[in-house]
């Protein structure tokens, strides 16, 4: 299969300069503010996006070291398939918030409830839409022993390079 290659449009920027003490998903990180910085050629695109109250960031998880299949994440003591996780370092190391937009003024995207280091490539932007994106799930694996430990859980480096 040939290579894919994304260019960013834009940056994240946040309170959180470096991966140490970030909150690991945008439920750990309410109320911290943010901005996103598309570039000047995509602005045009968010035409319409004022009218979401929260939107899907999907960004480049540009600070993680390489990926191993089976991984420590950071709320259990025990290994997992990579896939069973939503950590940083991925065979593709892709991530994604569901963050509160706040506003726009031309290019900059003001949020919050934002997990994500400064200085982050943006790869796209997606309009959240509960009827699309909320489903009933009957398990959520080992995260059910563990999802309680969110609020205080916080990037410890352990995934980066």
């Amino acid at each position: 299969m040939n290579e894919i290659k994304y260019k960013p449009i834009g940056v994240v920027h946040s309170l959180f300069k470096e991966p140490k003490g970030t909150p690991i998903q945008p439920a750990g990180a309410k109320n911290s503010d943010g901005t996103v910085k598309l570039f000047p050629e995509y602005a045009e695109g968010l035409k319409d996006l004022e009218g979401f109250s929260h939107i899907i960031l999907i960004y480049h998880f540009h600070l993680s070291k390489e990926a191993s299949l089976k991984v420590k994440p950071y709320m259990d003591i025990k290994m997992h398939g990579v896939f069973a996780m939503r950590g940083p370092s991925r065979p593709n190391p892709v991530g994604i918030s569901v963050v509160r937009l706040v506003r726009i003024e031309e290019n900059i995207l003001y949020i919050q409830d934002v997990d994500v280091v400064d200085g982050t490539p943006l790869l796209d932007i997606k309009p959240y839409v509960p009827e699309f994106d909320i489903r009933k799930v009957e398990k959520i694996g080992w995260l059910e022993k563990n999802v309680h430990k969110l609020s205080k859980t916080k990037d410890d480096e352990r995934f980066i390079k």
